[in-house]
């Protein structure tokens, strides 16, 4: 385990050409497990996604975490049911992590944590 002045680094999955975003943001939400609603962009791209996906479906994209981002509720780092996603240009903006990593980094981070993401 890391001491609080050691950096960890984690691979992960990050938004494909076009969703992919920069900038800085802040930690606003904790949940382990959580169910997930598709934002609107989704549903209109594949209109037969439920408008819920409940926790521990293997069709739940959110994985064992997900720490929701300000900015208006449309991105979290969290977890993934696809770990071979991982490394790649994949998502719609959200970042991607192992089931493994993101545990470790949920525990890690608080309310209000600044994420800053480079282009």
């Amino acid at each position: 385990m890391a001491t609080d002045d050691t950096a960890i680094e984690h691979p992960v999955g990050v938004g494909r050409l076009g969703l992919a975003w920069s900038g800085t943001a802040y930690v606003d939400g904790k949940y382990v497990k959580p169910a997930w609603s598709p934002p609107d962009m989704i549903k209109r791209e594949n209109p037969r996604v439920p408008g819920v996906i409940p926790s521990g479906s293997s069709a739940n994209p959110m994985g064992a975490a997900a720490m929701t981002l300000s900015g208006g509720g449309q991105y979290a780092i969290h977890g993934t049911n696809n770990p071979g996603s991982i490394g790649g240009f994949v998502s719609h903006g959200c970042i991607r992590m192992y089931n493994s990593d993101i545990l470790d980094l949920y525990d890690r981070v608080g309310l209000g944590t600044k994420v800053v993401v480079l282009p």
